[in-house]
């Protein structure tokens, strides 16, 4: 099972909000993830993120591959 820390949209159309999941990669965007570990959300004037570090780091000591935009989320 490769697992993966991804962003999953929600939100109204134009209005986008995202939670950062734990999800098996054969799942799809939107579907069924593992575990919730952080949100997203872009319009706001400061890019407002939320992370629960500790959960983070468990699941990449798993295996858990963050995604490219994922990893740049950690990073700020």
């Amino acid at each position: 099972m490769a697992v993966k820390i991804r962003l999953a949209r929600y939100g109204a159309k134009k209005k986008p909000f995202y939670r950062i999941v734990v999800a098996d990669s054969r799942y799809s965007r939107d579907g069924r993830f593992l575990e919730i570990v952080g949100s997203y959300n872009p319009l706001s004037e400061t890019d407002q993120i939320a992370l629960k570090q500790n959960r983070i780091k468990y699941w990449m000591g798993e295996g858990a591959i963050p995604t490219s935009t994922v990893e740049s989320l950690l990073k700020k």
